[in-house]
C-alpha cells in the first residue's frame, strides 16, 4: 500500500473533525431555528445580489482556463472550455484538494479534444498559479486597505507591520509582471517546464483573478445582514482567509474549516446571522454549481459514449 496517497485525505478528515469539534464549542447555544430564522429576515434583493457574486465568480473561473490554453497555444471550443472550467471548480471545491482533483477532471475532459498528458499538466499548474497570484495580489491590496483586519483573527500584529506585509506581497506581484516583462528564463523541474506567460496574458491574471475572489467575497458579504455589516473589504478579508485555510487543509468542501476561520473573523457580528450567510454562500457557491455541474458530467459522458459506440466496428 502506497501510504503517501493517504496522507492528504488523512490530513483533510483530521481538519473536519477538529474544525467540527471547535465550531460546536464556538455555537452550542445556537439554535437551527435561530439560523432559519436569520435566513428569512435577509432581503430578496441580498440574496439576488449573493447570487450574481456567484455567477461573477465562476465567470471568471472559466477565465483561467481560457487564459491558460492562450499560454500554452492550444485551441478547444469556447463553450467547452468554459464548461469544463466551471464543472472542475464545482466539482473540486466540494471534493477537496482542487489541484489533484481538478487535474484528473481536466485530463479527462481535454483529452478529448487532443491535448496531451503534458499540455494539461501545464493548464493545471498555470490555473493553480494564477489563483495564488490573485490571493497575494487581493490580499495585498485588502492589507494596505485594513491594516487592521488580522486583530479579527488575534491581536498580534501592529497595523504598520501588517500594512508592510501587504505593500511586500504587491512588491512580490510587481517581481513577477517584472519576470513577463523582461522575458526571465522558464523554470524547469526535470523534463517539466513553466514560462512566463507574455504580459497581456499577466494582465488578465491580475484582472480575472481577483475577480473571481471579489465575485465570491461578495457572496458573503451580500448575505450578510445590512445591520452591522463590517464592509465589504473586511468581508472580502475574511473570505480569502477562511477559503484559503479551507483550501490548504484538504477538507472536502472546507467543511467546517471555512466556517469556524469566518466565524472567528466576523466574531463582532451575531453568531446567527454569520452561520446564515455562510449557508447562502455554501448554497450559491458550493452546493447549486455542484449540482449543475455532475448534469454536465452526465451529458459529456453520454455523448462520448455515443462516439465510442458508433466508432466501433459492426460484429
Amino acid at each position: 500500500m502506497n501510504w503517501r496517497k493517504l496522507i492528504w485525505p488523512a490530513i483533510g478528515s483530521i481538519a473536519v473533525v477538529l474544525s467540527v469539534w471547535l465550531l460546536y464549542h464556538e455555537l452550542r447555544g445556537l439554535s437551527v431555528v435561530d439560523v432559519w430564522a436569520e435566513m428569512h429576515a435577509l432581503p430578496a434583493e441580498r440574496y439576488l445580489l449573493a447570487f450574481c457574486g456567484a455567477l461573477v465568480a465562476y465567470g471568471a473561473l472559466a477565465g483561467y482556463d481560457h487564459m491558460a490554453l492562450l499560454h500554452i497555444g492550444k485551441r478547444v471550443s469556447f463553450l467547452f472550455v468554459t464548461l469544463c472550467s466551471f464543472t472542475t471548480y464545482a466539482l473540486a471545491h466540494n471534493i477537496g484538494g482542487s489541484v489533484f482533483s481538478g487535474a484528473v477532471i481536466r485530463y479527462r475532459a481535454y483529452s478529448s479534444r487532443g491535448l496531451t498528458g503534458n499540455d494539461v499538466g501545464v493548464l493545471v499548474a498555470f490555473c493553480s498559479f494564477t489563483f495564488i497570484l490573485a490571493t497575494v495580489f487581493t490580499l495585498g491590496v485588502v492589507l494596505v486597505l485594513d491594516p487592521h483586519l488580522v486583530d479579527r483573527f488575534g491581536d498580534v500584529l501592529p497595523a504598520i507591520v501588517t500594512a508592510t506585509g501587504g505593500g511586500l506581497l504587491l512588491a512580490a506581484v510587481a517581481v513577477y509582471v517584472l519576470g513577463s516583462w523582461m522575458n526571465f528564463r522558464p523554470l524547469r523541474i526535470r523534463s517539466f517546464e513553466l514560462s512566463y506567460p507574455k504580459l497581456p496574458i499577466v494582465l488578465r491574471q491580475l484582472t480575472i483573478g481577483p475577480l473571481e475572489l471579489i465575485g465570491a467575497g461578495a457572496i458573503l458579504y451580500f448575505a450578510l445582514p445590512e445591520a452591522g455589516n463590517p464592509g465589504f473589504i473586511v468581508a472580502l478579508g475574511v473570505f480569502i482567509a477562511a477559503f484559503s485555510v479551507a483550501q490548504a487543509s484538504h477538507a472536502p468542501g472546507g467543511l467546517g474549516v471555512f466556517e469556524y476561520v469566518a466565524i472567528k473573523g466576523l466574531s463582532d457580528m451575531d453568531e446567527a446571522q454569520v452561520m446564515a450567510a455562510l449557508v447562502v454562500f455554501r448554497l450559491f457557491y458550493l452546493i447549486i454549481p455542484l449540482a449543475i455541474a455532475l448534469v454536465v458530467v452526465v451529458v459529456f459522458e453520454r455523448g462520448e459514449y455515443g462516439k465510442h459506440a458508433a466508432a466501433q466496428p459492426p460484429r
